[in-house]
């Protein structure tokens, strides 16, 4: 087994570490209470906490399978390890100041934050288009399978930053218009369309590397692994089609 990286190394640490805030935020919520919908609630520290640190940890392996300079890769992983942390500690910020974290533009302060939010989730966005074009200029490495399910799951992943810069997009328009209570609620439709499409990136390479440990031959593996990504499609189709309808 290949001894990890020091980079890989702190990813997996720091999304360790995220996750395990969301959990802690989780156990506040329990004792706390309050509302687990709407901008101010223990609901967003619990589920960026857990999606931004379960999704820096699979990134950090699922990349291992591209073809990509070494020192690339370190310098993309670590920046977005980074941006990971500048993401929840902003959120669990405002969670603990009772105010919204995103679309927050009461204050200079509550702008302040939420616009590096806002950047932080460009940057964010930058970093995993990166790693997806990677993932198609090139096949990627692994068992029987493992290049489909990297590369949908990636391709999946871009419909979840789609999603989430139009959630952006919609918030920032009502706000600077005056209707900053819409902007809070206007997030909504396009959430399950996110929330399904970020993880296929660690769900559909998981499924391959499972598959690897098992007594079935290539040809079938690959058609599970071909079966899932079709699943999952139709999963973010669906989706997708909510989305539409309530939008």
């Amino acid at each position: 087994m290949t001894i990890p990286r020091p980079a890989e190394r702190l990813c997996h640490l720091t999304g360790l570490l995220l996750a395990l805030s969301g959990l802690a935020h989780l156990v506040v919520f329990a004792v706390d209470g309050g509302p687990w919908d709407g901008p101010v609630s223990w609901r967003k520290p619990v589920t960026f906490g857990l999606s931004f640190g379960v999704t820096l940890i699979a990134l950090t392996w699922v990349t291992s399978y591209l073809r990509i300079a070494a020192r690339l890769r370190t310098v993309l992983l670590v920046v977005f390890a980074v941006d990971c942390v500048v993401e929840v500690g902003g959120i669990t910020l405002q969670a603990w100041r009772r105010v919204p974290s995103h679309l927050n533009m009461e204050t200079p302060f509550d702008t302040a934050v939420s616009m590096t939010l806002a950047v932080g989730g460009g940057v964010l966005m930058a970093l995993l288009t990166v790693f997806a074009v990677a993932s198609f200029r090139h096949r990627p490495a692994g068992p029987a399978g493992m290049p489909l399910a990297v590369r949908s799951g990636f391709a999946i992943l871009l419909v979840a930053l789609a999603s989430g810069a139009a959630m952006i997009a919609r918030g920032v328009v009502l706000t600077r218009t005056g209707h900053q209570e819409a902007a809070y609620h206007s997030t909504a439709p396009l959430k399950p369309l996110h929330g399904v499409s970020l993880h296929a990136v660690l769900v559909l390479p998981l499924l391959a590397r499972l598959l690897s440990r098992t007594s079935w031959n290539e040809r079938v593996r690959r058609r599970i692994v071909a079966t899932a990504v079709g699943c999952y499609a139709a999963a973010v189709a669906g989706a997708g089609v909510w989305a539409v309808l309530t939008y």
